[in-house]
């Protein structure tokens, strides 16, 4: 009996790590498309974005059932309750690369992104799909140390999307109202993927120790 259940919490795992490795993946591409105005590879995110969905659907259906059948308590409940969320986390991942394509597809065949601002975009991707690659690695192995180091990452991110904002507010910003919004949005997406990903770190430290990183001390 016991076997079974941890055979269905490591199922469980797999489908989340899954879930980050595509989430990652469509980032990269949303990016390159957003950078070179690559409508096939626009499509290509698009199109997949709801197999990331039924993945969702698909865990949750799986936790809930451990739920229901099984009763777990202590860190096994930890365990099925954060992956809960962290399905949440990853498939909105998945939508914020998705907006990012979207975006691509939407100005084609110009490009979205003024010059001056593509290198931070270029930056931002790379950081994004660094974060979901090291969510699933620790969603594998619930390796604490790698989650904590995932908050300098997040931090990068943060940098990269203050800078934008100070690049838009400059009396000297060139190129006008649309591309601003453009920039505005396309940015807040980067930074929001950033920040779910580490939000599935943090579960992943909840499930291990019982407590959310920054709680304090009762």
């Amino acid at each position: 009996m016991r076997t079974a259940y941890n055979e269905k919490l490591a199922a469980l795992s797999e489908e989340l790590a899954e879930m980050s490795q595509m989430a990652g993946e469509a980032m990269k591409k949303a990016t390159t498309a957003l950078l070179e105005g690559d409508l096939d590879l626009a499509e290509e995110v698009i199109s997949s974005d709801t197999k990331i969905d039924a993945l969702r659907s698909q865990a949750e259906e799986q936790a809930f059932g451990l739920l229901a059948l099984q009763a777990p308590v202590a860190g096994d409940l930890r365990s099925v309750i954060a992956a809960i969320h962290s399905a949440g986390d990853l498939e909105r991942m998945g939508d914020l690369a998705l907006h990012v394509a979207k975006a691509a597809r939407r100005r084609h065949p110009a490009k979205v992104l003024p010059e001056d601002v593509a290198p931070y975009f270029a930056e931002m991707g790379r950081v994004a799909l660094d974060l979901a690659q090291d969510a699933r690695q620790v969603i594998l192995t619930r390796d604490v140390e790698l989650a904590f180091t995932m908050e300098s990452d997040d931090d990068a991110m943060d940098d990269l999307h203050r800078h934008l904002f100070t690049l838009l507010l400059s009396k000297d910003w060139p190129s006008g109202v649309a591309p601003a919004i453009d920039v505005t949005l396309l940015g807040r997406f980067y930074e929001r993927f950033a920040d779910h990903a580490v939000a599935v770190a943090r579960r992943v430290v909840f499930m291990v120790t019982g407590k959310m990183p920054n709680t304090p001390e009762a």
